[in-house]
């Protein structure tokens, strides 16, 4: 793939237009707001931040990579996404990855990708879960992208994810949110650039999101599933 058509093919997965499903998610946000606990645009880019730190670098960003690195094996893809669903405690967070997964395969096996729809089939028929970071390596590996473009748009898709809720919670404004996902890009290059735990070894620490998921349930006025 030539430099232009992988910047270009980025730009169409990376975009909002494009239907992965996440803007029905808000991982936390919306109840954490309605509590108090984020009340300015300063309070969603830490959040932000802590969940680039503290989930995507130790857990998301070793499934995408394991799943790139499976080169289109299935068994291996649904290896990887089988240990993600289990090291996912928080039940909220599990069905979120499986239907926002789900979602982007669906996608990607209408467009033609290369793997997406027997994967699909995979999920269907309960051999494999789904979780939105193996999909999104098996999609990039079929679309030809390279690990670091893979790796960049899945956080680049957290970061999209949760500026967007933020937005339509009225946490912040537009411009806010363009500034907080500038000023959150180092980080995440920061932690890219490091080596990826194993995938024995997912873990996360965002007690506060999960909490605020289990809790959203029980809320009232929600606009997100979670």
């Amino acid at each position: 793939m030539s430099d232009l058509s992988g910047a270009m093919a980025l730009l169409q997965l990376g975009d909002s237009f494009f239907p992965s499903g996440a803007a029905s998610f808000s991982w936390g946000l919306e109840t954490l707001r309605a509590e108090g606990h984020l009340a300015r645009a300063g309070d969603v880019e830490a959040f932000l931040a802590g969940q680039i730190r503290l989930r995507w670098a130790t857990f998301d960003r070793p499934v995408v990579l394991a799943s790139h690195r499976a080169h289109g094996d299935l068994e291996v893809v649904a290896a990887v996404d089988r240990e993600a669903d289990a090291a996912t405690l928080a039940r909220e967070a599990r069905e979120g990855g499986r239907r926002i997964g789900a979602a982007l395969l669906r996608v990607h096996a209408g467009l033609g990708t290369p793997g997406a729809a027997s994967y699909r089939d995979r999920v269907a028929s309960g051999h494999a879960p789904g979780q939105l970071a193996a999909v999104q390596g098996l999609a990039g590996f079929g679309c030809g992208l390279s690990e670091s473009a893979t790796c960049a748009l899945s956080a680049y898709g957290v970061g999209v994810a949760i500026v967007s809720a933020a937005l339509r919670v009225g946490l912040l404004g537009h411009l806010d949110g363009q500034r907080i996902l500038s000023r959150c890009r180092p980080l995440a290059v920061e932690v890219a650039a490091g080596p990826p735990a194993g995938i024995e070894s997912l873990h996360a620490y965002t007690p506060m999101a999960e909490i605020a998921m289990m809790r959203h349930e029980v809320g009232t006025g929600r606009l997100f599933a979670n």
